[in-house]
C-alpha cells in the first residue's frame, strides 16, 4: 500500500467565553506567534473555541455558513500557510436549526466538507441538547492521502463511531474538545484506547482556560501514534503540538497485527 505523510499542527487554547470577535483575534495573535518558521500541511482547533464552552452563549454565537466570519477567516489562515484546517468547531445556524459543526478548509481556502456533533453532551448540568442538534453521520476527509476521521469531544465516548472510520479506511482520526478538568482520566484513557484498538494515528485537541461556574477546561492535548505512543502534548496553557503523520510502517503494523480480522459479525449476549 502506499505511504502517504502529512505534518500536522494542533493549536491549544483558552477562548474568551461568548466574546467571538475577540477570539477570532485571540487565534490569529497565537498562530503568528507560534507558527512562524513552522512547516505544516494541516492544522487543528478546539471544540468551539469561537465561543468557549458556555452553552448558553451558542445561538447568540451562531453563523449561517454563506455569511460566517469563522469560515472567511479559517479560509485566509489556511491560503496564509498553504494548509488544510480543521476549524474545531463553531455554531452553525441553518433555517433556525443550530449545529456544533466542523468546518474543513482546503489550502485555497475553499469549505470543503463540515462534521456536525453527532453526540451531544446534557450532562452535569450542562445542556448542549437544549441548543444545538445532533449530527446524523460521521465524516472522512482525505487530506494528502491521509483518510482522516472527525469527531468532537464527547463522540470519544462512543467507540462504534471510530470503529466505523477504521472500517472505512481511517488512518488519522481527530477529537477536537472542550474537555473538562474533572475528567482527566477519563480523557487519557479514552483517546489512547481509540488510538490503539483501532490502529490510527489519533489527535486529541482540547482547550484549557476557566469556564462560567469557575471550574477549568483540561488543556492537555495529545497526538498518539498506532501504537498509543505519544508522539507531542501540551500538559497546560496555549500553544501547539506537531507531529509527522507517515502511513508505511503503520500498515506494517496492521498487517502483523490483524485484529480487526477477528470481529465477530454478532455478539448477541446469552443471559443465563
Amino acid at each position: 500500500m502506499e505511504e502517504n505523510k502529512i505534518k500536522i499542527a494542533a493549536l491549544q487554547m483558552a477562548s474568551v467565553l461568548g466574546d467571538v470577535n475577540a477570539n477570532h483575534k485571540k487565534l490569529v495573535e497565537l498562530l503568528d506567534n507560534n507558527l512562524y518558521g513552522k512547516a505544516f500541511d494541516l492544522l487543528i482547533l478546539p471544540e468551539v473555541w469561537t465561543v468557549g464552552w458556555e452553552c448558553s452563549k451558542f445561538r447568540d454565537s451562531a453563523e449561517e455558513i454563506s455569511a460566517s466570519k469563522t469560515i472567511n477567516l479559517l479560509s485566509e489562515i489556511a491560503r496564509k500557510y498553504s494548509a488544510y484546517i480543521l476549524g474545531g468547531s463553531f455554531i452553525e445556524k441553518e433555517n433556525e436549526k443550530y449545529y456544533n459543526t466542523c468546518p474543513v478548509i482546503s489550502p485555497d481556502g475553499s469549505l470543503i466538507a463540515k462534521y456536525r456533533k453527532n453526540h451531544l453532551f446534557s450532562y452535569y448540568g450542562c445542556g448542549e441538547g437544549d441548543y444545538v442538534l445532533p449530527g446524523e453521520n460521521p465524516v472522512m476527509v482525505n487530506i494528502k492521502g491521509i483518510k482522516t476521521g472527525l469527531t468532537i469531544c464527547y463522540d470519544i465516548r462512543f467507540p462504534e463511531i471510530y470503529r466505523a472510520y477504521r472500517k472505512a479506511g481511517a488512518d488519522l482520526i481527530v477529537n477536537m474538545a472542550a474537555w473538562p478538568l474533572g475528567r482527566v482520566n477519563h480523557w487519557l484513557a479514552l483517546t489512547r484506547a481509540r488510538a490503539v484498538e483501532n490502529q490510527v494515528f489519533f489527535a486529541a485537541l482540547t482547550q484549557s482556560g476557566i469556564l462560567a461556574d469557575g471550574s477549568y477546561n483540561l488543556g492537555h492535548s495529545l497526538i498518539y501514534d498506532y501504537n498509543g505512543e505519544v508522539l507531542d502534548e501540551i500538559t497546560s496553557g496555549e500553544g501547539l503540538i506537531f507531529a509527522e503523520i507517515s502511513t508505511g510502517k503503520m500498515y506494517e503494523f496492521r498487517e502483523k497485527c490483524t485484529v480487526l480480522n477477528d470481529i465477530h459479525k454478532n455478539y448477541e449476549v446469552r443471559v443465563c
